[in-house]
């Protein structure tokens, strides 16, 4: 896969490989890569000024995934400084689809992808787990970050 240039658009998380995150054969475990995803999306909605704790206590709504795609293309390794993305691709009124990477950084702004993953989000009622509308001013929030096509 060629190198790409990192688009300042994304957010990106930082992420160092720890050796709790490799296999017997010193690379990635798969499922690691869900992990990697999810500490994104959390940060990002941090950025954005949003605690899933407050969101549950104050909005009664919670994100839970509902599906989740990857595509590995090549290997991360222990010790390595990984970049992981995400953005928004789709806002509807339940649900939200983000595009997400785990990138490599190859000097001069170039990256190498090693995975990229589609993952749908839906929102719910805390309390009840129905699917629940996303608040207006999430949704503001959420709107200024969608990827314009």
């Amino acid at each position: 896969m060629p190198d790409t240039k990192l688009n300042p658009e994304l957010f990106v998380f930082p992420l160092r490989v720890y050796y709790e995150d490799t296999d017997a054969g010193g690379v990635v475990y798969h499922s690691n890569y869900l992990n990697f995803f999810e500490r994104c999306r959390t940060e990002w909605l941090r950025h954005l000024g949003y605690e899933q704790d407050e969101l549950r206590g104050s909005h009664s709504v919670l994100f839970v995934v509902r599906n989740i795609n990857i595509d590995y293309l090549k290997p991360a390794r222990f010790n390595q400084q990984l970049m992981i993305t995400t953005e928004v691709t789709e806002l509807g009124a339940c649900n939200i689809i983000m595009h997400q990477q785990v990138l490599l950084g190859r000097g001069s702004g170039e990256v190498e992808v090693l995975a990229k993953g589609s993952v749908s989000l839906v929102s719910v009622d805390s309390e009840k787990f129905k699917p629940k509308r996303i608040p207006d001013m999430i949704r503001q929030s959420l709107l200024s970050t969608e990827v314009q096509t």
